[in-house]
Parts: structure tokens; sequence; C-alpha cells
């Protein structure tokens, strides 16, 4: 019988080795549980739709429907997944696109399989992960992008509380809650109440969107 803390994970790739090779990593933990596999996109909102998963990990390129539409589309289901993409590509565009679907984690094929399992718990956990060398990228994507909306920048600061942007602005520091409680002399715990209220009002799934957001409207820049 499945505990009540088991992770129920589904993998959606097209290539059978990888599936197979995710599968093994999966099951060889107590605390996680293979729940399906799927060779497309379609094929993985489908299970999303017939069966309870917790997380998915996913292939960008595959046949039929990709990886970021699927992403886009089991997440819109009632108590939809989370989801970790999972590709062989550290470019640009899929992590961007990945993260603006919903993603809450990026990672590449070549991570070792305890840092899959780790990402998979932490994703979880309502957090997220991305790998450095990708978060790197996106930022200098978001550097290299028009001009920010000074405008929408305004909206958004507009809804939140001082101290909800004064934690917005460290967020996109990437620093931690213990780092954000330290700078702002706050306790970790109001941290934490910080940070999901300014999500809720953004509508923001998780830390990383809310860094996104971040450079995406210019309140933050390198070095500020």
């Amino acid at each position: 019988m499945t505990s009540s803390s088991t992770i129920r994970v589904a993998v959606a790739d097209d290539q059978e080795l990888m599936r197979s090779a995710l599968g093994m990593v999966i099951r060889s933990q107590p605390d996680l549980e293979l729940v399906g596999e799927a060779v497309d996109g379609r094929q993985i909102v489908s299970l999303c739709r017939e069966r309870r998963v917790d997380v998915v990990l996913m292939d960008v390129r595959m046949p039929h429907l990709d990886g970021i539409e699927a992403t886009r589309q089991v997440l819109a289901l009632p108590d939809g997944p989370k989801v970790i993409v999972v590709t062989t590509f550290d470019l640009d565009e899929y992590a961007f696109a990945a993260i603006r679907a919903g993603a809450s984690g990026f990672l590449l094929k070549d991570a070792r399989g305890e840092d899959i399992v780790d990402a998979i718990r932490v994703v979880h956990a309502g957090h997220a992960v991305v790998s450095p060398s990708t978060t790197r990228r996106l930022i200098e994507h978001l550097v290299a992008s028009p001009a920010p909306d000074r405008g929408e920048a305004q909206r958004v600061l507009d809804g939140l509380t001082a101290r909800e942007r004064d934690v917005l602005l460290e967020l996109a520091t990437g620093a931690s809650n213990a780092e954000i409680a330290k700078r702002l002399f706050l306790s970790e715990s109001t941290v934490k109440t910080h940070v999901g209220h300014l999500l809720g009002k953004l509508q923001l799934r998780d830390r990383v969107q809310a860094v996104v957001l971040a450079y995406e409207i210019g309140l933050v820049r390198p070095g500020t």
C-alpha cells in the first residue's frame, strides 16, 4: 500500500532508454513511486487526467505535443502536478519557456540520479529547482531582452505592501529565506509568510517565477 507521504512521479520522454533510466532512479527510493510513463505530450496530459500525479519529469522535444505545451496543460488540470523539465538542451528559450509555462524545475539530462531525486522532493515541497548554468543563462537572457515596461513595474509594486516589495527585491537576488531574514531583520517564519503572500498576489507558482518577473519588469538589474 502506498503511504500518504509517498511522492507519485510520472515520466514523459520519447526515448525509451531515458524513461527506463529515470524509472530506475525513482524506483530506487522508498518515498517515490513511479505511477506512469508517457512517450509524448499528449500521453502525459491524459495520464495526469486519469491518475493522481504529484511530480512530472518532462522532456521538452516530444512528438505530437512538446513538453512546454504539455506543461501548460497539466498545470491547468484541477490539482495538477508540479513539473520538472529534464532535457539535453541547455538553451535560453527552453529554460525561459518552461518556467513561463509554470515548470518548477529545469534540469539537464546529465544530472546525477541523486540530484534528480533531490529535485523531485524539493519541488514536491513547494520550492523550485533550476540548474546553476541555466539560472545564469536565464538571467543573461532577461538582461538582453527589450527595455522593461515601467508602468508594469509600478503596477506590480502598487499591489504589494512595503515589506513584500522588500522581500521581492531580495528574492530576485536568489537569497534564501534565512538570508532575507538576516538582511531585513525578520524571522524566517515571517519571511516565509511574506513570500507566500506576494506569490499569491502576483499569481506566481514559486520563487523562480518571482525572479523572472523582477528581471522582466526591470525591478532589478545585475549589480543592483
